[in-house]
């Protein structure tokens, strides 16, 4: 479930540009994705940020929403910026978009979303589609042990590296110019199944972990360097799969 609230006031855009991981100006072009970070900065929260009138309309899961608002509300001090439940509501699908809909930020197979006053999906297998296109999901992939680098933020045009400070860049700017990323989120084939959350082992030593799976295909949170053998998760084999 999502939750959908408005952020409003003059000082809206400026207020959220130091908060964010990207940059706020490219509302003027449409929604964007974006994180919430620790001053270290690992992951507090994802959602998507999207232009209506006078407010941006914060959309994000449900089981986040409430502590996300309370933490953006303790960088408020006197700016100009109220953050309320909003009007609208989100509808997600995929095929044809209905009018006034607009494409998921992330990467075009993930769909449309519709902000009206109506909230659902139109069944599509989300998690299929969020294994295929390697996209995480909020407290699933997404927890806060997650660097949003080795989550694939960049690929999902989640983070801007131009666009200034903002809280935890300076750990996200370091990861990106000055270390080669040494484990991260993959897409493995996978025989079998195991629960969410289960330590992938390659030769007895614990190198990752297992999330969503889904068509024979998992994503994983795993060291780049264990990808070359076999691998296990519980009952579940695992492996690399083919460039």
């Amino acid at each position: 479930m999502r939750k959908i609230y408005d952020i409003a006031g003059a000082d809206r855009a400026h207020f959220l540009q130091g908060l964010v991981t990207n940059d706020v100006k490219k509302l003027a072009e449409g929604p964007i994705y974006a994180a919430l970070l620790t001053p270290q900065g690992k992951y507090l929260a994802d959602f998507f940020l999207v232009p209506r009138g006078d407010v941006v309309l914060l959309d994000i899961d449900e089981s986040i929403a409430e502590a996300t608002v309370k933490r953006l509300m303790m960088y408020k001090l006197r700016a100009d910026v109220t953050i309320t439940p909003s009007a609208f509501q989100v509808f997600r699908g995929t095929g044809p978009a209905p009018e006034g809909a607009v494409t998921d930020p992330r990467a075009p197979a993930m769909g449309w979303r519709l902000y009206g006053a109506e909230a659902g999906e139109d069944g599509s297998d989300w998690d299929a589609l969020r294994v295929a296109n390697l996209i995480p999901e909020t407290a699933i992939e997404l927890t806060p042990e997650t660097y949003i680098l080795e989550a694939g933020f960049e690929r999902l045009q989640g983070v801007d590296f131009r666009k200034g400070c903002y809280v935890g860049q300076e750990v996200t700017a370091r990861m990106k110019h000055k270390t080669e990323l040494r484990k991260g989120l993959v897409r493995l084939a996978i025989e079998g199944a195991a629960p969410v959350g289960t330590p992938i082992e390659a030769e007895g030593r614990v190198v990752g972990t297992l999330f969503t799976q889904a068509a024979g295909h998992a994503l994983a949170h795993i060291r780049h360097d264990a990808l070359a053998g076999p691998l296990a998760a519980g009952a579940a084999q695992l492996q690399a799969e083919a460039a």
